[in-house]
């Protein structure tokens, strides 16, 4: 008898298909999602990306207005702030603990991602810059086993990825944090604490340029 793996439901493929395109920096602040839009778009039905839309706007990836519109929302300067500090207070230490449980193939696929991620900086393709990027860090966070902090962690993201792809716009790949190098050689000399940093690092200066960038826009 032939064996058959369970198809996703639609809700589920749906909202990953939008979470990726908020994750990949296709949906830009300020971007007007549209539930038709989204059903030409991922080829779905109105209801699964009914639900989807519902579910990332509870998670705040999505803002529902009073007009009935939904937008990527625009960050202010306070909510990057908090950003920083939450993604500071636990990306590292996922780090830390997935560089604990990484062998050398798990090593070896990181490296992988780090150079499809080091060609995106060099042919300047900021969108695989963010694809990668977050490859790099979910890979190496889901390591870590946990169960509570890495679903917080996306969810951090999500709220992160598009104004970080407008600062790579705005800056261009060249000028973009890359880290990884320096976590992977800390991985591959068994040190924890220096991975931890690593990515403590990288967080901070892509997110401190979305911060100077948001606030010399800001009035007065």
């Amino acid at each position: 008898m032939d064996s058959f793996a369970p198809r996703e439901p639609a809700h589920l493929s749906v909202y990953r298909g939008i979470r990726d395109l908020i994750l990949s920096g296709d949906l830009a602040p300020g971007h007007p999602v549209t539930i038709q839009g989204l059903v030409a778009r991922l080829d779905a039905g109105v209801t699964p990306v009914r639900e989807a839309i519902r579910r990332l706007t509870s998670e705040g990836a999505l803002q529902f207005h009073d007009n009935r519109r939904v937008t990527v929302p625009i960050l202010s300067v306070a909510q990057v702030d908090e950003l920083i500090f939450a993604r500071n207070a636990l990306e590292p230490e996922l780090a830390r603990r997935g560089a604990l449980r990484a062998g050398a193939r798990e090593i070896d696929r990181l490296a992988g991602i780090d150079a499809a991620h080091t060609a995106a900086i060099a042919e300047g393709n900021t969108r695989q810059y963010m694809v990668q990027n977050h490859r790099f860090h979910m890979t190496l966070y889901a390591l870590a086993g946990t169960e509570v902090i890495l679903p917080v962690v996306e969810a951090l993201w999500l709220r992160s990825a598009p104004a970080l792809r407008v600062m790579c716009g705005r800056f261009g790949t060249s000028n973009l944090p890359d880290m990884h190098q320096a976590a992977l050689k800390a991985m591959r000399a068994g040190d924890p604490a220096g991975v931890a940093e690593a990515i403590r690092l990288d967080i901070l200066q892509g997110m401190e340029n979305v911060r100077e960038l948001l606030a010399a826009a800001q009035p007065g």
